[in-house]
């Protein structure tokens, strides 16, 4: 999985980095819904529905006004349970599952080709008895340093730590540099944490304070399977050492701002503000030794070194050992396994059951051998039809949000000249990349599941580091063509689209077209709006951060933006638990003008001429339909929990009712003041 700073957003939220441990694919299983697909010829009709839209997972008790995403798909949440292994199911899983299915397909086949690396990925990986049989002896030479080690040792073995894959107090990786685009530049950030946020160590919030408790029992469970002594008192140490260390951390908001988080400093400048820490040491242990380096967080990174400073050996070498133990979990014994499943995966996100083995082997061997398994995915599933009707999608909503940025009030028109040159220079990337990475210096074996797992992390790692001094791999994709999403890299003016992601209900050839650009259009115009939210906005067309903007439009753009967080900042899908307005307010307005620019782009595909009315349904009525499917989704309590303290994107009902601040939706459902999503027009928040 590629490092993501605040120059690459996606269109969800990645895997919490507590869970990646324990899985490294979606967990899903196939549920009996009312949306299950047609059973009618894909020739003869589109997957779901008439149209490309499941009408029977609709509630036509609810009122568009009240609630638009009950209205779309209230019967199907009602009728869909989540499976045992998942957090959350809905329209993105369905999709994963069918993924993964494919892959698995893959795998099988290379399984017992002793040629094929990801087929001894995935073979390895299966073979429990082998996991079993070898206990804790793979991990022990490592968990043997990490015992030895001196605080002077401690900086050399946190790079060796971090190259093996093991969760560190820093967080390190070569990305472009955010001011020099055309530069690679070593980047350091906040770490240490093993639970998802500060909010996990610091809130008074009840069920944040038994979660805190579930941890430390965790914490101490490990050490006692690792067989170590005082496990109880260990793991309280431990505890407290990391609450020190979220004291120090920046909030999630803070950490988003491209402009905070961009902090140029020298090694003798960081050296010297945080002397607690060896830093030229573990730069040189990294192999990122660099004379400049961009530090996200800098109060925090200095506070981290402090406490090092401060904390026994024994705390810090307890807090490596942990972090190891949960990180090789998949591929350890069973013990250790369940347990870092019990709290990981259903203490943090309310999941019941484990993935079965194939599942995760899947997950692993797709995130080790990414292009190995990409190359014979895309062959197979991927036509070049789909590929060429995405292609004429993305040209149509770039031409609208074109339009929409000629026809702003609010806007200066030499910024306006500057907003359609970066638009020019957008790198649209459909399908799957035109490069792939070569793994021959990483070595799998059929019979070594640890092993193969710390190869595949070190070969990242080394893969990542050595891009320093080298051209930008411009080529280079932050997720895989199996992956269900899209994303948009601020850096490189790119927007991207996986393959896994172009099918129903997202984009389905035989679907309405009004469905279609309700569904991938507003994906694509998502991912394009992107580079205009109040992040992305600060990217010029060169990739460069930098205010290209007058300070006029700067506090107009402001004014506007601080309504749609207020906006969502009303919205508590929880007692007690609201929605982050300033979090969310990236993907809020990316959804915001990405859907208005569908709906223009799906209007000009009218020529003028009116949409024909479909099983009752108009146009801009079936444009909406479609937009509230794809966000189809149910929650485990603890899952919706983490997502509203930690994920930048709102949860799906909030998601699929940024249709009241569309006046066509207005027009296509007629919404009456007085009901909840009415808004006057004045109160409507239009940005783009």
């Amino acid at each position: 999985m590629r490092f993501l700073t605040v120059s690459a957003t996606s269109l969800l939220a990645l895997v919490p980095a507590t869970l990646i441990a324990q899985s490294t694919a979606q967990r899903a299983a196939p549920a009996a819904t009312a949306s299950a697909p047609s059973t009618t010829a894909a020739i003869d009709r589109p997957t779901y529905g008439t149209f490309g839209f499941d009408a029977a997972g609709m509630d036509r008790a609810v009122q568009p006004g009240d609630d638009f995403y009950t209205f779309a798909n209230g019967t199907w949440a009602k009728n869909t349970s989540i499976p045992a292994d998942e957090s959350n199911y809905g329209a993105f899983n369905v999709l994963q599952d069918l993924s993964r299915e494919r892959t698995r397909g893959i795998l099988e086949g290379a399984k017992g080709d002793p040629s094929s690396k990801i087929g001894s990925a995935y073979a390895a990986f299966l073979d429990t008895a082998a996991i079993e049989k070898a206990g804790l002896a793979p991990i022990q030479p490592w968990l043997a340093k990490i015992r030895r080690v001196d605080k002077a040792g401690y900086p050399a073995l946190l790079a060796e730590a971090d190259r093996n894959g093991v969760d560190i107090p820093f967080g390190l990786y070569v990305g472009q540099d955010d001011k020099d685009p055309d530069t690679y530049a070593v980047n350091l950030m906040q770490g240490g944490l093993g639970m998802p946020d500060r909010d996990y160590y610091l809130s008074t919030d009840a069920k944040l304070v038994q979660t805190k408790q579930a941890y430390q029992a965790h914490l101490a469970r490990l050490l006692t399977l690792a067989g170590e002594k005082d496990a109880a008192a260990r793991a309280a140490a431990v505890l407290a050492f990391e609450t020190a260390i979220a004291k120090e951390h920046w909030t999630r908001i803070d950490s988003r701002d491209a402009d905070k988080t961009y902090n140029k400093l020298t090694l003798a400048q960081l050296a010297q503000a945080a002397p607690g820490f060896d830093f030229a040491t573990f730069l040189k242990a990294e192999k990122a030794y660099a004379p400049t380096l961009i530090v996200a967080q800098p109060t925090a990174v200095t506070g981290i070194a402090r406490l090092i400073a401060a904390t026994p050996i024994a705390v810090l070498r307890d807090q490596l050992m942990l972090r190891s133990l949960d990180g090789f979990a998949d591929v350890l014994p069973q013990a250790i396994d369940a347990e870092s499943f019990a709290f990981n995966g259903t203490v943090l996100s309310g999941t019941p059951q484990q993935q079965e083995r194939w599942k995760r082997a899947v997950g692993f061997t797709s995130q080790a051998l990414t292009d190995e398994v990409s190359k014979v995915y895309v062959a197979r599933y991927f036509p070049p039809e789909t590929k060429a009707a995405a292609d004429t999608m993305v040209k149509n909503v770039l031409a609208a949000l074109g339009q929409r940025i000629r026809k702003l009030d609010w806007m200066a028109p030499e910024t306006k000249q500057k907003a359609l040159a970066k638009l020019a220079a957008f790198t649209p990337r459909i399908g799957y990349p035109d490069q792939w990475r070569d793994y021959a210096n990483l070595q799998v074996r059929a019979d070594d599941a640890f092993g193969n797992m710390l190869r595949a992390n070190q070969w990242r790692h080394d893969y990542n580091v050595t891009k320093l001094g080298k051209p930008i791999y411009r080529w280079e994709w932050g997720m895989a063509p199996m992956t269900v999403n899209a994303q948009a890299s601020f850096g490189l003016v790119a927007i991207t689209f996986p393959a896994a992601i172009l099918q129903p209900p997202f984009f389905d050839p035989k679907a309405d077209p009004a469905v279609n650009y309700g569904g991938i259009g507003a994906v694509i115009g998502h991912e394009i709006s992107h580079h205009f939210d109040d992040q992305g906005a600060k990217y010029d067309n060169k990739g460069r951060l930098t205010q290209w903007w007058t300070d006029a439009d700067v506090q107009k753009f402001k004014a506007l933006s601080e309504r749609l967080v207020k906006q969502y900042d009303a919205y508590e899908p929880l007692p007690g638990m609201h929605v982050k307005g300033e979090l969310t307010l990236g993907e809020n307005s990316a959804d915001l003008a990405g859907l208005a620019a569908a709906h223009d782009a799906y209007l000009a595909t009218l020529g003028g001429k009116p949409a024909p009315v479909i099983d009752g349904f108009t146009g801009d009525q079936r444009f909406y339909l479609g937009w509230a499917q794809v966000w189809r989704r149910n929650y485990r309590e603890a899952n919706l929990r983490q997502r509203l303290l930690t994920d930048p994107h709102a949860p799906s009902e909030q998601r699929g009712n940024i249709v009241r601040n569309m006046d066509p939706w207005y027009s296509a459902y007629d919404p009456k003041p007085g009901q909840k999503l009415y808004l006057a027009p004045d109160a409507r928040v239009r940005i783009w």
